[in-house]
């Protein structure tokens, strides 16, 4: 492990690698920032009282223009799988760049056609999951399926859950249930928002041996009261991301997806942080909760950071999208789907997902280790290497510790640990990292976040 150093001591020690970063010859980060301020719109955010800006990344870490290594426990927003920069990843895209960069679905090229038959093939058998449709971005994938659940069912309601995120889209920011999140436009036309069954938080907690049900049944009181009786879906994140990493009780999927059904309604699975085996325990995340969704939306994962999503559904459903014309441009381009079946491949071979739920319990054990130890922290939670721990100032009355988040995050960030936040008012640490990441690295996290703990 590499020395790294808080205020000119010596604090905790990185896993070394034999990687060595390239020379940074651009500008300096304080040029980068002047040029987002004068050019690039200000509503966009950053962390970090100081800026940090990261050039170049390999595997489960990165590094500023100085050389400096992180450990990247946020993974890009959940977004790289197998590695910054895997060299598979890498040769699968050089060789698609040389070859063709793009073409669109008004042209047949081998890449999309392949990638389409292998993520089907990682559907579970029987499910009758079997037509894809690719995109550029989660929430374009969630926009599609909305629209073909519309269409099949010729209903217009739709419920999603409070506290869940489906993306920055028009359509999606009115399925999104977070404050944060929203603008004061006109939104959320015919979508109802069911209950969060956040266990901590929630009405119905961790001790309620029926929570699932009382949580499942005010997704069947909306549908009496607040619909027709009708509904076009029902979506949701196996276990929400942008909300803090609340994992839905065990038992209410099942339940919620029968009221659904019952209605007409279509199921949606919102995969775009969970899905390639990042719960550990399964490929998908809706596998866990031993249900079988009408429609499937992946992202993030899948291109380990190359803009590519997908909507996978049944073949009746997908029919509804002939009935007009539909075209996205850059949705199938080739080197996104070299890239895709690369990391499909990598998964597989590299044994990812079983790493997932390997140091998944070793997270989840020092986590739960150190909750002991310190009484802000409120709850820890999730599955495999989707990870959530809230901060509060009471354990009693749960007050949300938001100041004390952002301190351990900056204290983290000066000892090379870059940790996500989420959560309606952001205290809750994201710990999503690539699914690479080592036993030595979860040692070295945990250290870093008991250090910056202890400081509180």
């Amino acid at each position: 492990m590499s020395e790294q150093k808080l205020n000119g001591a010596i604090s905790v020690q990185i896993p070394k690698t034999d990687f060595v970063p390239r020379k940074y010859e651009g500008p300096s980060t304080a040029e980068v920032v002047s040029l987002r301020r004068q050019y690039m719109n200000p509503g966009i955010f950053a962390y970090y009282k100081k800026p940090l800006m990261l050039v170049e990344g390999n595997g489960q870490y990165v590094y500023d223009e100085e050389g400096k290594q992180y450990l990247d426990t946020f993974a890009g927003i959940v977004t790289i799988s197998v590695g910054h920069c895997h060299p598979k990843v890498v040769a699968a895209g050089q060789k698609q760049l040389e070859t063709i960069m793009h073409t669109t679905t008004i042209y047949y090229n081998p890449e999309v056609a392949l990638l389409a038959k292998e993520l089907i093939s990682k559907m579970p058998e029987g499910s009758g999951l079997n037509r894809v449709y690719f995109t550029n971005s989660g929430s374009e994938a969630n926009d599609l399926a909305v629209l073909m659940s519309r269409m099949y069912t010729g209903a217009y309601d739709m419920i999603s859950l409070r506290n869940g995120y489906h993306g920055m889209s028009e359509g999606m920011r009115g399925l999104t249930a977070l404050k944060n999140w929203k603008f004061a436009v006109p939104q959320a036309f015919g979508v109802h928002h069911a209950l969060n069954p956040n266990r901590y938080r929630g009405p119905f907690g961790y001790d309620d041996p029926d929570s699932a049900h009382k949580y499942a049944n005010d997704v069947k009181d909306l549908i009496d009261h607040a619909t027709p009786g009708k509904i076009a879906c029902y979506i949701a994140e196996c276990i929400q991301g942008v909300g803090g990493t609340v994992v839905l009780p065990d038992g209410y999927l099942k339940e919620v997806y029968k009221h659904v059904r019952d209605a007409g309604g279509l199921c949606i699975a919102d995969e775009v942080q969970t899905g390639f085996g990042r719960t550990g325990t399964h490929y998908w995340g809706f596998e866990g909760h031993g249900v079988i969704p009408d429609i499937v939306v992946v992202a993030k994962g899948m291109g380990n950071g190359t803009p590519i999503a997908a909507v996978i559904t049944r073949e009746d459903v997908a029919m509804t999208m002939k009935t007009g014309l539909h075209f996205n441009t850059y949705g199938g381009n080739p080197v996104s789907c070299a890239i895709a079946r690369a990391v499909l491949k990598i998964i597989d071979e590299e044994n990812i997902q079983q790493n997932a739920y390997e140091r998944g319990e070793q997270y989840m054990e020092g986590l739960l280790k150190l909750q002991k130890k310190y009484d802000f922290i409120g709850d820890v939670r999730g599955k495999g290497l989707m990870i959530g721990l809230e901060m509060v100032k009471d354990r009693v009355t749960k007050e949300p510790a938001v100041e004390e988040t952002l301190q351990v995050m900056e204290r983290c960030r000066d000892m090379g640990l870059l940790i996500g936040r989420g959560g309606l008012l952001g205290n809750v640490f994201r710990i999503k990292p690539p699914m690479c990441i080592s036993e030595a690295d979860v040692v070295f996290a945990l250290d870093v976040m008991d250090r910056a703990f202890g400081e509180l």
